[in-house]
């Protein structure tokens, strides 16, 4: 099978009602990122220093060494840091998740117990703060079992959520198949919660943001002050909001680091943020859990048909009939480069739609005499298929007077006479009166004209008959 994973369509224009709690416009969300003591250091047995997301913007790792002012920054998140954030969003009455590093956790008894008397979601950053990307999948499964063991030993708890970070391709795959998680974290596709599947399971994943995050002050051409984290939390915070109010209701995550944000500049500007959001009646300020179970709720998994993960006997079972009696168009497209694209309605149909466009004109023909006259012999001796009665029944085709099967009648044998085909035409949109007149229009139509607008009308019939069966 030819298949394309990457879900390049989501929820595309027709974004699901969020139905945040108490009619919110939007859901806002801090993450507080907790990092320090799980980063790269030969002390947890690493092969050098960590460069990553510190004050030292392009700092480069020590092999076999330790790294002080590296090390100081990161303490300084510990130390300092989280105490000034914690302080900050207690007094804001600000729920919190936490991406708790599970070595880091393990090394700041106080800082845990203070997540928890603050009734904070606590949701697994993995093991360690590291790059994963180039790890064996067997050790990677082993490290985050690990991180739920260790996690649950620390915390007391097992985690509910889980967002790796510097991911591998395999990590969402191995954190869905843990069956632990309500929501996995480790994606910056969407701006609302959505499902992927993983063998049997549903996993939701809830996206994180890279942008309204504060790791901007830890690389090149990001935040330089204060003031620009600011100005950007609330230019996006009023843009969702604004669209909330406007029929689509969104999600917005700020991301935020001890060592980066615990800052008292960048602090002073969250703290800012943070009141231009207290300000509004009309916003739901919530932990992740709370936003992946009010999803799960209200947005449970779908449960249609996935025509990319069909096997192809199966594929044209289901869709070989949406061409009049053509299935091989459905064989063609089964063949095509599909993925999550092509699991909805339109674009299976843009898939089929290729597969009969890129035909010859014999193979084309073919399709357009396959299909029936309108109100003809086969529609009064009941052997149309049952696509095609249903659609000649919308339009009243099954109940005229002698005096209009006539007329339909004498139009089907002119029409077949000059073009070689049946007259085409997706009936569901019209009624037998719009219908008539197109007969008479297309009938001065010239024969390449017209064999192009029954083609256009055999690919309408098609995207309708396919919006019976796909969302």
């Amino acid at each position: 099978m030819n298949r394309y994973p990457r879900d390049m369509i989501g929820y595309g224009p027709r974004v699901p009602a969020a139905d945040w709690p108490g009619g919110a416009a939007i859901a806002v969300q801090f993450v507080l990122n907790y990092e320090e003591g799980g980063e790269n250091n030969i002390l947890h047995g690493d092969p050098a220093s960590e460069a990553f997301l510190s004050e030292i913007v392009g700092a480069e790792p020590w092999p076999g060494q330790r790294h002080w002012n590296m090390e100081s920054i990161y303490e300084y998140g510990a130390r300092a840091g989280f105490w000034r954030l914690h302080t900050l969003f207690e007094d804001a009455g600000v729920p919190v998740t936490v991406y708790g590093v599970a070595t880091a956790l393990a090394r700041s008894p106080e800082q845990v117990a203070a997540m928890k008397d603050a009734g904070w979601e606590v949701a697994s950053h993995g093991l360690k703060w590291i790059d994963y990307r180039n790890m064996p999948e067997d050790e990677e499964r082993a490290h985050i079992a690990e991180a739920i063991r260790l996690h649950t030993e620390v915390v007391g708890t097992p985690p509910c959520g889980w967002y790796t970070g510097r991911t591998s391709m395999n990590t969402v795959r191995l954190a869905a198949e843990t069956g632990q998680f309500d929501y996995i974290a480790d994606s910056y596709a969407d701006d609302l919660p959505y499902w992927m599947k993983f063998g049997r399971r549903d996993q939701l994943i809830v996206p994180y943001t890279l942008d309204a995050n504060d790791m901007r002050f830890a690389t090149p051409q990001g935040f330089n002050s204060g003031d620009q984290f600011f100005t950007y939390l609330r230019d996006t915070f009023d843009t969702l909001l604004a669209e909330g109010h406007a029929g689509r209701p969104k999600m917005m995550s700020v991301g935020l680091h001890c060592r980066l944000a615990g800052r008292p500049g960048r602090a002073a500007a969250l703290r800012r943020f943070i009141d231009h959001v207290a300000a509004r009646p009309d916003v739901w300020i919530a932990r992740r859990i709370d936003i992946a179970r009010h999803w799960a709720e209200r947005h449970p998994a779908g449960a249609h048909e996935r025509p990319s993960m069909m096997d192809r006997d199966a594929f044209v079972e289901l869709f070989g009939g949406i061409f009049e009696h053509s299935p091989w168009i459905a064989e063609r497209a089964w063949a095509l480069e599909l993925g999550p694209a092509h699991d909805t309605a339109r674009g299976l149909h843009n898939a089929l739609c290729r597969a009969f466009r890129s035909a010859s004109h014999d193979e084309r023909l073919g399709v357009l005499r396959a299909h029936p006259d309108l109100a003809g012999r086969l529609a009064a001796a009941r052997r149309l298929t049952a696509e095609s009665a249903a659609e000649q029944a919308s339009a009243g085709l099954d109940a005229l007077t002698d005096a209009e099967r006539k007329t339909f009648e004498t139009l089907n044998e002119r029409y077949r006479k000059k073009f070689g085909f049946p007259f085409i035409i997706a009936v569901r949109d019209h009624d037998k009166t719009s219908i008539l007149k197109a007969f008479w229009d297309r009938l001065e139509h010239d024969p390449e004209t017209e064999f192009a607008e029954a083609c256009r009308q055999v690919e309408r019939i098609a995207e309708l008959r396919l919006a019976e069966l796909l969302p």
